[in-house]
């Protein structure tokens, strides 16, 4: 079935987009969701008129985009993380991972858009990790996975004494 886009849909395409798919899931999913219409020549014209807007938009998507590569590449993450024998971390370093972090430097992205290599790092070092923006635009981010230097704090306070329960209180009148 052919359909016209009316809003941005992931891994199919982007509003204004002319796409021919499967009919049910046109059927039973985009055009009762309003993701799409029918291809006819009533919104062929509707698509015609608003052509202009979908452009701007896209630029505006793209020059978002180019931005936020310029900011990603710039920054250069380091992730602490718990180690053990031979540089090998106590759990991973996942796309989750750094989304956290690069919100934490304020910058917003998507989870599925990053790309760990080999889906999670499992190893202290230095990783490229490509985070994938609008259109074929992605940027390199440089990550560093570093072990948590630990520091020995040393106690002089005298150990707590034990609590006296209210039984033994009672029983000791």
């Amino acid at each position: 079935m052919k359909i016209i886009l009316t809003t941005d849909v992931l891994n199919l395409g982007e509003e204004g987009d002319i796409k021919v798919v499967a009919d049910g899931y046109a059927r039973n999913y985009l055009i009762p969701n309003k993701f799409a219409v029918l291809c006819n020549k009533a919104n062929l014209t509707v698509l015609e008129q608003r052509k202009r807007t979908i452009e701007k938009i896209k630029e505006e998507k793209r020059k978002a985009a180019l931005s936020l590569k310029e900011k990603i590449e710039s920054e250069e993450l380091i992730v602490k993380m718990p180690t053990g024998e031979k540089g090998k971390l106590f759990g991973s370093v996942n796309n989750a991972t750094v989304v956290e972090e690069l919100t934490k430097k304020g910058i917003s992205v998507e989870r599925k858009k990053v790309e760990v290599p080999g889906h999670n790092i499992k190893v202290i070092g230095t990783y490229s990790i490509e985070i994938k923006l609008y259109g074929n635009e992605s940027a390199k981010l440089k990550l560093t996975v570093a072990p948590i230097e630990e520091a020995k704090e040393v106690t002089t306070e005298a150990p707590a004494a034990p609590a006296v329960s209210e039984v033994e209180a009672d029983s000791a009148e």
